[in-house]
């Protein structure tokens, strides 16, 4: 069953897979409860947000779900999605960008298409999955570097160069712009002044930055200053946008080499209509409503300053990724999870191994434009009434954690 599905027979259906139900909002359904959610990347709170709405139902009435039909190569092709293209390109400060169906599916297609094995990729040690998935395809030398540790990168693409030169291959590195458990940001600027001494292209991996970081919401290369120096810049629609699909965005000739190399793109049916109109009207509301982008920060910072205060760490954040970092088993971090839920009203993801390290622990929170100060100082009185309960080892002893086997 895997690390995680061994707890299946008390995990389904509330630990995982859980449902959440009624309209996306900072408050919905669990299990017949109401709950104050904080596990949704709905950053702006544009999922609900009434222009979205109808222009989501609007697009769906002109065009249905199915148009166009094909490929975007045979016959999928329209001029709302090379106007969708060319916006985002602008948006993000790059000469060309191209969509991808789906975010984790465009990613591992992206690098998939870019490498041969005679190129070097060095990347980050705690990129998300897609990219580590993408990378088990590489028949190529890869090289990982532990997490933001410019040393060690600097190390790696003395070998990687060492090795190009043998190969006659080229060196990607790899990284992401807001890391999206710990909530840190990648070391973007360093690496880009690592350029200066040795000769490699830049993939920013940023879903989680796209919308939330940087002074219009181009992303974290520009919360860094660095967006000219990245090679390929890529996201999801489903974090900010609230949507489906995604975009890589770059110099003119690389997109054209991915637009005609892309299996994934190449061999499936073009983005439907509906989520292309759709996410032109979200990019618009990105632009023009920067005080979404404002109301989100506004919530991180008394999120962030409440927990603080009462003695939790968020770790490296500096993002609106929100960890709070605990110690403790699988079995603890079940009972106060489920003690935050039935107790006091608060949903959040939690995190164990083996996507973080054993022994750790990770409450998620994902602030949004649609909470409110009220919200956060509701979450803040809950954290604040099971810290006495962390420091006693209740949860510890507690009949749940007990029955859980590491």
């Amino acid at each position: 069953m895997g690390p995680l599905g061994k707890h299946s027979e008390f995990a389904d259906g509330y630990f995982s897979f859980p449902k959440l139900e009624g309209e996306i909002a900072p408050r919905m359904k669990f299990q017949g409860k109401k709950v104050l959610t904080w596990s949704l990347n709905n950053y702006l709170g544009l999922a609900n947000h009434p222009e979205v709405r109808k222009a989501d139902a609007e697009a769906a009435a002109k065009w249905g779900a199915a148009y166009p039909m094909g490929a975007r190569m045979m016959s999928g092709q329209t001029n709302l999605h090379e106007q969708l293209e060319d916006e985002l390109a602008d948006f993000v400060g790059k000469e060309k960008s191209y969509l991808l169906n789906y975010g984790y599916q465009g990613i591992m297609s992206v690098i998939d298409s870019i490498l041969d094995r005679k190129d070097v990729v060095v990347y980050d040690s705690e990129c998300h999955a897609c990219i580590i998935d993408a990378l088990r395809m590489h028949l190529g030398k890869r090289y990982v570097f532990p997490h933001n540790d410019i040393e060690s990168c600097e190390k790696q693409l003395e070998r990687a160069t060492k090795l190009a030169s043998e190969t006659g291959g080229g060196i990607l590195v790899i990284t992401e712009g807001v890391f999206g458990m710990t909530g840190d940001q990648g070391k973007l600027k360093e690496i880009v002044e690592l350029k200066k001494k040795f000769e490699f292209r830049l993939l920013v991996d940023d879903a989680h930055g796209f919308g939330t970081m940087g002074k219009t919401g181009a992303g974290t290369g520009e919360e860094q200053g660095v967006q000219d120096e990245i090679d390929l810049y890529f996201s999801t629609f489903a974090k900010s946008m609230a949507s489906i699909g995604a975009f890589i965005a770059g110099d003119a000739n690389v997109i054209l080499y991915l637009r005609y190399n892309m299996r994934s793109q190449i061999f499936a049916k073009s983005l439907p209509m509906l989520l292309v109109e759709g996410a032109l009207k979200r990019l618009e509301l990105l632009r023009s409503q920067p005080e979404l982008k404002d109301k989100l920060w506004e919530i991180v910072k008394a999120l962030r300053k409440g927990l603080h205060e009462n003695g939790f760490s968020t770790g490296r954040s500096n993002s609106p990724v929100t960890p709070v970092v605990l110690n403790g088993t699988v079995g603890e971090a079940a009972a106060l999870t489920r003690d935050l839920r039935e107790n006091y009203g608060i949903f959040c993801s939690v995190v164990i191994y083996p996507v973080i390290p054993k022994g750790m622990i990770i409450l998620r929170l994902i602030p949004t434009a649609v909470h409110t100060v009220e919200d956060v100082e509701e979450t803040i009185r809950a954290f604040a009434a099971i810290k006495d309960k962390l420091l006693g080892e209740h949860y510890k002893n507690s009949e749940l954690a007990l029955s859980f086997t590491e």
